[in-house]
């Protein structure tokens, strides 16, 4: 028998890309987020993204850190001259402004494929910038526990099902 002590969160222990396509959550049109953890104590969460469409996704920027393992696919960051691909570890640096981009058909040096998948750990918000570098808007680990419960809802498996994740 195993002792839950007071005070102390049960662990997660889930396979990362789910069987249920209704377990992501949309993002922007081919964009969505599987969440792993969204933890309110520290405001940082995991979660898987998923792009299955080539072009430019965001200019963000992060105030503290972020790191991501790539699962499969590829992208790149405008700023930057390498390519993340398929099992490419990053990290991203507190206050740098980077573009994320995924090409079309993107060669994962095995083939090309049809989609990225990325697990990423954000520490703090993604604020998201124009060209000038003025706020055009964010998310955080509160705005993303809203967005999966309204998706939750919509799509039938209730608005509490993303409660599992949140710590």
């Amino acid at each position: 028998m195993i002792v839950q002590l007071p005070g102390i969160q049960p662990e997660i222990a889930i396979q990362a890309i789910p069987d249920d396509e209704r377990v992501w959550v949309p993002q922007a049109p081919d964009v969505w987020f599987r969440p792993l953890l969204l933890n309110t104590v520290t405001g940082s969460w995991c979660n898987l993204l998923r792009v299955r469409k080539s072009g430019v996704l965001s200019r963000h920027i992060h105030p503290s850190w972020v790191t991501g393992y790539v699962i499969r696919g590829a992208w790149r960051y405008l700023e930057h001259d390498w390519v993340a691909r398929q099992g490419a570890f990053v990290y991203e640096p507190p206050g740098e402004i980077h573009t994320l981009v995924v090409d079309d058909l993107v060669d994962d040096g095995k083939g090309t494929v049809p989609e990225m998948i990325t697990f990423f750990n954000i520490h703090g918000a993604m604020i998201y910038v124009d060209e000038a570098g003025q706020t055009t808007g964010y998310e955080d680990v509160f705005t993303k526990i809203t967005m999966c419960r309204r998706h939750y809802a919509a799509c039938g498996l209730g608005e509490g099902y993303v409660d599992q994740f949140i710590r």
